[in-house]
């Protein structure tokens, strides 16, 4: 059976291009998606790509990965400041979840800095733009030790 990841992208994500250009470039949502989806066909994975405005939809998303993910990759976006819910739900997924940003949060306004959500996943990608996808998927897939044999042992396994 495929790996099955789940990525799960916050508010106002749908508005990516047009949203602040000169922070988050301007690649669309729809761009990132495809580029995914080509992605996981040569990591073969089954991918499941969601975008919600709504804390809570986000949240039942996380909740049923619990039966249909292997791995979560989330981009809370502005919920990444602010949900106790989305962090609880984190919790109770039993496989690796990674954050992450489109921009680099660390050199961000004082409002944008702190990611609350990041004390509750394994690790957390930010400031490479669109390209982070893509990052966080191949990491997402080699810590659960099904990069496809096809790739090379860098990738596969890294360092050792």
């Amino acid at each position: 059976m495929p790996t099955r990841l789940m990525i799960l992208n916050g508010p106002n994500l749908n508005l990516l291009g047009i949203r602040e250009p000169h922070i988050y470039g301007s690649t669309r949502l729809d761009a990132i998606e495809r580029s995914c989806r080509e992605f996981a066909e040569l990591l073969d994975v089954q991918l499941e790509f969601h975008q919600s405005n709504h804390e809570g939809v986000i949240v039942d998303l996380i909740q049923a990965a619990r039966e249909r993910a292997d791995a979560i990759i989330i981009n809370p976006a502005g919920l990444s400041f602010t949900s106790i819910p989305i962090i609880d739900a984190i919790k109770i997924f039993e496989g690796p979840v990674i954050e992450l940003h489109i921009s680099n949060i660390h050199a961000r306004d004082e409002l944008h800095r702190h990611s609350k959500v990041s004390g509750s996943v394994k690790a957390v990608i930010c400031g490479l733009g669109p390209y982070g996808y893509i990052t966080a998927m191949q990491a997402a897939v080699q810590s659960l030790g099904r990069i496809p044999n096809s790739f090379p042992a860098p990738v596969r396994i890294g360092p050792v």
